[in-house]
């Protein structure tokens, strides 16, 4: 299939800038997979579509304050730099900018010397590898000196870190945050449990592929970056109970998605406590072997992502839905409003 296919029309002005002062207040549009209706509610709505029996299954990693400015030891050149995922225990890879300005054996001095970090290892793309020292417990002083990683369609300063964590965010690690997760407050969760919808967790560290445009034409020809996920032995369980039981699993977000979806390919469509490195790419036509629904906002044109939810309904579908969207002034993106597919 061509990029092309997966253009719409955005007007600028309804990228989201800002989050919403309540979280579930933001807009839902319902998609059904089967008669193709489009119906417009509220996220609290949700409850009108999930019945006992079902289970949702969140991304509980946490958003690193990742972005760090600081200076050349040598010239006092200012580079920006991105934590994008931790290798060993002081060894990161990291996007600089400018990353020419950044050679093997290039020191940085972030905060006035709390952190200083030393490159080891050129990367494509301005990726790099970075050896970190710093006095005390490094999360603590990321936390003081960093900035969260809003993408780079989000022109505004956030006020609130935390509007940038889901409230369950848990497992610290991630480039980026899972945005669908957004939309949920703990009593909305505390709601849906005492519906006897099942509440499951995974984790998928958002990393560089986030960040990275479709460069190609033909969309048979991207590469993705891998990320890291992780599933427990009680949520595989949790989800195989489920499945049993004739009960829906419906993934809060596409890194749910991509990570259910990696591990019942490499488990005959079963679901087993697993770790590893995903470079999945889902785009039509993609026979989904772990998901029943979806819960997602709404995706940049031409995205890896826009092409995932069309594999799940189908593109023409996602498409009209989406000028829908449009017509009706929803909130885009990853301050957005959000889409439910059954």
């Amino acid at each position: 299939m061509n990029i092309e296919d997966f253009d719409f029309e955005l007007p600028e002005e309804l990228i989201a800038q800002t989050p919403l002062k309540e979280r579930a207040s933001s807009r839902l549009l319902v998609l059904n997979r089967d008669t193709k209706e489009v119906a417009h509610k509220y996220f609290t709505d949700i409850k009108q579509y999930l019945k006992k029996g079902d289970c949702l299954v969140l991304n509980n990693t946490r958003v690193l304050p990742a972005r760090l400015y600081g200076v050349k030891e040598d010239t006092s050149a200012k580079i920006e730099v991105l934590l994008l995922h931790q290798q060993d225990e002081d060894e990161w890879e990291v996007l600089a900018k400018p990353a020419k300005k950044v050679k093997v054996g290039t020191t940085l001095v972030f905060g006035e010397g709390k952190i200083r970090a030393t490159c080891t290892a050129l990367k494509a793309h301005g990726g790099r590898i970075f050896d970190f020292s710093y006095e005390g417990i490094f999360y603590e002083v990321l936390d003081e000196l960093g900035e969260m990683p809003l993408p780079p369609y989000i022109k505004k300063q956030l006020s609130e870190k935390e509007r940038y964590q889901t409230v369950y965010a848990k497992e610290e690690g991630s480039a980026a945050a899972p945005t669908a997760g957004l939309h949920f407050t703990n009593s909305l969760l505390d709601e849906l449990k005492s519906m006897g919808v099942t509440i499951a967790f995974i984790t998928l560290h958002v990393g560089l592929g986030t960040f990275r445009p479709v460069s190609v034409d033909n969309i048979d020809d991207h590469t993705m970056h891998a990320e890291f996920y992780h599933m427990t032995k009680e949520t595989a369980n949790t989800l195989s109970q489920v499945k049993q039981a004739g009960g829906r699993i419906i993934s809060v977000g596409t890194t749910s998605t991509r990570t259910l979806e990696t591990i019942a390919r490499d488990n005959n469509g079963q679901f087993a406590e697993s770790s590893g490195w995903t470079d999945i790419f889902i785009y039509p036509p993609y026979q989904f072997q772990a998901i029943d629904g979806l819960i997602t906002n709404f995706h940049l044109p031409k995205s890896t992502l826009i092409m995932l939810v069309s594999a799940l309904a189908d593109r023409e579908s996602i498409l009209n839905a989406y000028n829908e969207a449009v017509k009706e002034k929803y909130r885009f993106f990853s301050f957005g409003d959000a889409m439910l597919i059954l």
